[in-house]
């Protein structure tokens, strides 16, 4: 990966901690000029990030890492506790205004949804968080999925959970390809001007 110090780009919110890290970050990514980057984050190639998210790895010995081809939209907040992190794998998903709390692991190919909450918890690769789902010190199984506003915070919650369909798995591919391709025009639009 090329990375770059974003504090040249004007209107960029992205800051120190206060131990000194500074976050690092992938010339092919997209950072909206109103999200919040701060700390030991790093984001990789082909990353979206939206309007105010915010990336916090403020607290002692915290990190959070963002995987090639995320997207991470509007309102989304990601924030790792003191000596914690949360990683985020690649070609995931990060819908409108979902809270990530670390310590966290998502794995490839997820989509977390609409103001959904996971805190302390792991998703296995390719899972679906359907909309305002709440996953509390849990360990999710790979390409399962947790429907809308469902709570799962106990083992017996997990292995009630469906497998994700092939309907569910078009989606989740729709809504990665639909972010690249605004993570491609935002960013040619950026160089043009």
């Amino acid at each position: 990966m090329s990375f770059f110090w974003l504090k040249e780009k004007e209107g960029k919110m992205i800051r120190w901690n206060p131990r000194g890290d500074y976050p690092q970050i992938d010339k092919s990514a997209y950072i909206d000029q109103t999200a919040t980057i701060i700390g030991k984050v790093s984001i990789g190639r082909n990353v979206f990030i939206g309007p105010t998210a915010v990336i916090r790895a403020d607290e002692p010995d915290s990190s959070i890492i963002v995987k090639d081809n995320c997207n991470v939209q509007d309102r989304v907040i990601i924030h790792a506790l003191e000596n914690t992190s949360v990683l985020i794998e690649e070609n995931t998903s990060l819908a409108h205004g979902c809270i990530i709390h670390g310590p966290c692991t998502i794995g490839k190919n997820c989509f977390i949804g609409f103001g959904s909450v996971v805190f302390e918890s792991e998703i296995g690769e390719k899972s679906l968080i359907k909309h305002l789902a709440v996953i509390e010190k849990v360990n999710v199984f790979s390409g399962r999925v947790v429907e809308s506003s469902q709570l799962v915070n106990c083992k017996g919650n997990v292995r009630e959970l469906r497998l994700a369909d092939e309907r569910d798995k078009a989606f989740m591919e729709k809504v990665i390809k639909t972010n690249l391709n605004l993570v491609k025009g935002y960013t040619h639009g950026e160089s043009e001007q």
